[in-house]
This record gives structure tokens, C-alpha cells and sequence, in this order.
């Protein structure tokens, strides 16, 4: 009998960290989820909340390993969730970002994401050879679209730099069965969705991705009820 697959979403939001833990959960995954308020507990759903800062990275092995110990497996998708903005003290000033949140946001951002990636990809080496692997970032348009706008900074910075080691990641590890993919969700005519992204329509295309359906590049641009759409 294939063992039960294990998803890991780091950053369990209200909106698409929730949707995509009921989607995985619905699909037959065992599923752990973690965030600041985590409980380190299952909820009535089977479901494993854990506790992490992704401002602090080093926070992000003890997840792996509580996953390991719970399931008796490493998990074979990993979706990179969490996201952070510091707003500038002064609004007019890109520069009055304090250095000390600017570094805490880029941990969040992205170190703790890469953390994460190099754990998904130690804990895959263990998985069966025919299993799904797949880290997954959630993105948005600031990797490819400048917003000319000082509260940008952070944000812009961290989904910018992620993206390159997402898309450097695919193209070293693809070829071996594993895929990397930076998660973007758009409007129909390809504008940035902002605050109005929709958490079931991330599930689902994280279903696809999950499964490697589909000639899905690793800068995964998608639509609401389409999947991914080329920008």
C-alpha cells in the first residue's frame, strides 16, 4: 500500500492557506499547517497546526521535523505561504524603512522560504522515487512589475528574490522528478490581483501543480477557474 502524501503549507492564512489545507485535505493528504498562532495540536480535521516566526528562519527545521515524527514521513509538497510589507514611516520615503525590518521582512520573504525549500528537497530524498514533489511559493506580480510606491519596498524585494532561486530550482531539479514553482495569481487581462486574491482558485491550481498536470512552467501565472495563463 503508497504511503498517505504529507503537504506542509508554511503561512496558514485565513484566504489561501486555509483553502489550500481543506483542498489537500479533501484530495486524501495528510496535512500540517504553520503559523504564528500554531497550537502544536490537531485540530478536529486530522489537520496539524505548528508553531513558527518566519521572521526568524531558524525556526523552520523544528516544522519538518514535527511533520516527520506526526506522519512517519517526510512531506512531499511544501507550499511557502507567508508574506510580509513594512510600511515607511514616511510615506514619501523609500529609505525611512528601518534596516532592522527591512532584514526581518527579507527572512520572511525569503530566507525562511529557502530554509524551507532545502529541507523539502533533503526530506524528498526519502520519498519513493515515482512520489510528486513539489515546493510551491505563493507570488505575486512585483517579481516582473514595478509598483512605484515606497511601501512596495519589502514586499518587492523579497518576492523578486525568490523568484530567481524558484525558477533556478526548477530548472536544476525538474529534470529529476522534483518541481519548484513561483504561484501567481492574475486577472484575465493579466493585471496583478493584489488584496483581491482568491484562496479556493489558489487550491485548486496548488491541486494541479501538486500533481504536475499540465505543461506548467515554474513561473505559474494562472486565472480563476482557468489555471495557468501565459502574461
Amino acid at each position: 500500500m503508497a504511503a498517505i502524501p504529507v503537504v506542509l503549507i508554511l503561512g496558514a492564512g485565513p484566504r489561501v492557506g486555509a483553502a489550500v489545507a481543506k483542498k489537500f485535505s479533501s484530495i486524501g493528504y495528510k496535512v500540517a499547517i504553520a503559523s504564528r498562532t500554531g497550537t502544536g495540536t490537531k485540530n478536529d480535521s486530522g489537520v496539524l497546526s505548528l508553531q513558527a516566526d518566519f521572521s526568524k528562519p531558524e525556526t523552520v527545521p523544528p516544522l519538518f521535523e514535527a511533520v516527520k515524527a506526526e506522519f512517519q514521513t517526510a512531506p512531499s509538497v511544501v507550499v511557502y505561504n507567508a508574506a510580509a510589507l513594512t510600511p515607511p514611516s514616511d510615506p514619501t520615503s523609500l529609505f525611512s524603512i528601518p534596516a532592522e525590518s527591512f532584514a526581518a521582512d527579507l527572512n520572511i520573504n525569503t530566507t525562511s522560504a529557502y530554509v524551507a525549500a532545502q529541507l523539502a528537497v533533503s526530506g524528498w530524498e526519502t520519498l519513493p522515487a515515482d512520489a510528486k514533489k513539489t515546493f510551491i511559493y505563493t507570488g505575486n506580480a512585483l517579481n516582473v512589475q514595478l509598483i512605484p510606491a515606497p511601501a512596495m519596498l519589502t514586499l518587492g524585494v523579497g518576492k523578486s528574490a525568490s523568484s530567481f532561486w524558484v525558477g533556478l530550482a526548477d530548472a536544476l531539479y525538474s529534470a529529476k522528478g522534483s518541481r519548484f514553482f513561483y504561484a501567481d495569481e492574475r486577472f484575465g487581462d493579466g493585471k496583478t490581483k493584489g488584496m483581491a486574491i482568491d484562496g479556493a482558485a489558489h487550491a485548486d491550481f496548488y491541486e494541479q501543480l501538486a500533481k504536475h498536470e499540465g505543461d506548467v512552467p515554474w513561473h505559474a501565472t494562472f486565472v480563476k477557474d482557468k489555471g495557468y495563463a501565459k502574461f
